[in-house]
């Protein structure tokens, strides 16, 4: 019997012990200290140059950013609708807006950063009064980069539109073409290699800058100042708010971003905010 008593004594202690060590390890996990962490999807230079620049001010704020540099501009919209990553900086906010369209997605714009300004470029011509007849005009083949191309070819006197038409132009809005320009559609990330085969690509200085080209010195048509087409960091509805993405858009609208644009980017990439 005393042996028995021992024995249920014992056996108590042992399990009083593990339920203070539950308890114990437990009550570690709401004191423990777990920095935020940020995904982003982008693209090529100047965007990846930005996302390293606010990688260690995010640091400081205590935010962890991981930068998924993709391949293609399919690949940032996907990712973000699907949560896969938290933000992406690569686009306009038209192009955004067709995508939601188009996918029923609930992207929204966090912060304008860099305009971009686009141009027609050639590797034939010197200025556009040198552009035959029947030339072969390349723009990119998602609908608000061919609206943004046509709206510009309009400008340049290449073509007419109907009246209203706006950036949501296609090739059916067009009303007259005297010149009978050919205009070919391609994937965005074609449009640097099809400078060798055509007369005029229409394209942003994120392409032509590898190529050399700037649109101050080599465009031979750009379009007005007044665009709306800033290239924007953007989020979903559901994380809009957050404070690790409030904090993401103040760092790349803050003075190390906008010093960096406009020390390497002066005549291509024009900060979107003061």
């Amino acid at each position: 019997m005393k042996k028995l008593i021992i024995l249920v004594l014992t056996l108590t202690v042992i399990i009083a012990g593990c339920g203070e060590k539950k308890t114990s390890e437990g009550s570690q996990a709401p004191n423990s200290t777990v920095s935020n962490k940020l995904k982003v999807a982008t693209l090529i230079p100047p965007m990846t140059d930005i996302m390293d620049i606010v990688k260690p001010l995010l640091k400081e704020d205590g935010i962890e950013l991981e930068i998924m540099v993709l391949s293609d501009n399919v690949q940032p919209n996907e990712a973000l609708a699907n949560k896969e990553v938290d933000a992406n900086f690569f686009q306009h906010v038209p192009y955004m807006e067709q995508f939601n369209a188009s996918k029923g997605s609930d992207l929204v714009a966090v912060q304008p950063i860099y305009n971009a300004i686009y141009g027609g470029y050639s590797k034939r011509f010197k200025n556009i009064e040198e552009l035959p007849d029947g030339s072969t005009l390349v723009v990119a083949n998602d609908p608000s980069n061919i609206g943004r191309s046509l709206v510009m070819f309009e400008a340049a006197g290449l073509i007419k539109l109907k009246e209203g038409v706006g950036i949501q132009a296609t090739q059916a809005d067009i009303i007259e073409n005297p010149r009978k320009f050919v205009i070919e559609e391609v994937d965005l990330l074609m449009l640097a290699r099809m400078l060798d085969d055509a007369d005029l690509v229409a394209m942003t200085p994120a392409y032509a800058s590898p190529l050399g080209l700037t649109p101050k010195k080599d465009a031979l048509i750009t379009e007005s100042e007044e665009s709306e087409f800033s290239i924007t960091l953007v989020s979903r509805k559901d994380n809009k708010e957050s404070a690790a993405i409030k904090k993401l858009a103040e760092r790349m609208s803050g003075p190390e971003v906008k010093k960096f644009l406009e020390d390497n980017y002066a005549d291509i990439a024009i900060p979107a905010f003061k």
